[in-house]
């Protein structure tokens, strides 16, 4: 039986030395997110297991790790002082693996971003960094999740944020203007001459996500040109601003474009822009870099490769 309530004792010996690796490993990803289900995810084991293993944890060390809520997890005294330890040496195995690992494995860089970017900017792209670094191999995790980039191994991040964080280095700005296919403009049942029209229209747009205001983007443009109190004849929400560019090629109703995201879509007339007039946005898609990318030549490349691609995509000399 698991012992209740037993005072942390640091000088104690464990029962049968070190615990198994396994749960050591469940034990950090569960106290890093403080969840047991985050945990699962990470290690790709069921939420059961992950608590298997923490109870067979606090078993061998006679002590409680977690304080258990009814929709809370958090450590105790003792959870505090091995999470702090299991991480240190979970870290340090890492960077050994790793660097046993470099003589045979090819250079590499990861890269997180959200799910536009990936799919209207940087993948068109990628190409072009082939043909500069043949021998680097690239892996990008696409997220609307904020990954911690040394804890999570990974070089690089595009985030899309307000400049004024102060955090990293701006690929480029954004505009925002609306879009849509050239067949809406050819089209004359419902027309699209004026500002008022978009009234008998679909809008294309981002989904809120819980924040009670819809259409949050197309408000923006549409104070921008004194038509607030403008609403369409029905909208179209997707969840990720990829699709709702796609669903706009298609002719399925008008997006709000960002600029240079779409830059490509307009040049070559998969998209145009019935009314003049894009406006500055509060947001930007900013370079970052971990730690470890320092010592990563493989990322200092790429990130190079980035900030050149888009001073190209921007016309900057």
């Amino acid at each position: 039986m698991r012992k209740k309530n037993a005072k942390w004792n640091s000088d104690r010996p464990l029962r049968a030395g070190l615990p198994p690796l396994d749960l050591l490993r469940g034990f950090e990803a569960a106290a890093r997110h403080l969840s047991f289900s985050a945990a699962a995810r990470d290690l790709f084991l069921t939420q059961s297991a992950i608590s298997r293993q923490i109870i067979a944890l606090e078993e061998s060390l006679g002590v409680e790790l977690f304080r258990r809520g009814h929709r809370s997890l958090a450590l105790t005294e003792a959870g505090e002082v091995l999470y702090g330890a299991t991480r240190e040496v979970l870290e340090r195995l890492r960077n050994v693996t790793a660097r046993l690992r470099a003589p045979q494995a090819k250079p590499r860089v990861t890269l997180t971003t959200v799910p536009g970017f990936a799919s209207l900017w940087l993948i068109p792209r990628l190409e072009g960094f082939a043909r500069v670094a043949p021998d680097v191999d690239v892996r990008i995790s696409v997220s609307h999740a904020l990954l911690d980039l040394d804890q999570d191994q990974i070089d690089l991040a595009v985030r899309y944020c307000s400049p004024a964080a102060g955090v990293g280095r701006i690929l480029f700005e954004e505009q925002f203007l609306p879009v849509c296919a050239p067949s809406l403009l050819t089209d004359a049942h419902p027309p699209l001459r004026s500002v008022a029209d978009l009234a008998r229209h679909t809008f294309l747009d981002m989904a809120t996500h819980g924040s009670g205001a819809p259409l949050l983007e197309w408000d923006l443009w549409l104070r921008s040109v004194q038509s607030a109190g403008l609403r369409p004849a029905r909208t179209v929400s997707f969840s990720h601003y990829d699709a709702v560019i796609t669903a706009a090629s298609a002719g399925q109703g008008i997006a709000i474009g960002r600029l240079p995201l779409i830059s490509r879509y307009l040049e070559d007339g998969r998209l145009v822009a019935p009314f003049a007039g894009a406006q500055s946005s509060t947001k930007a898609y900013l370079l970052l870099e971990s730690s470890s990318a320092v010592g990563n030549p493989a990322a200092g490349q790429f990130a190079a490769w980035l900030l050149e691609e888009s001073r190209t995509a921007l016309g900057v000399a």
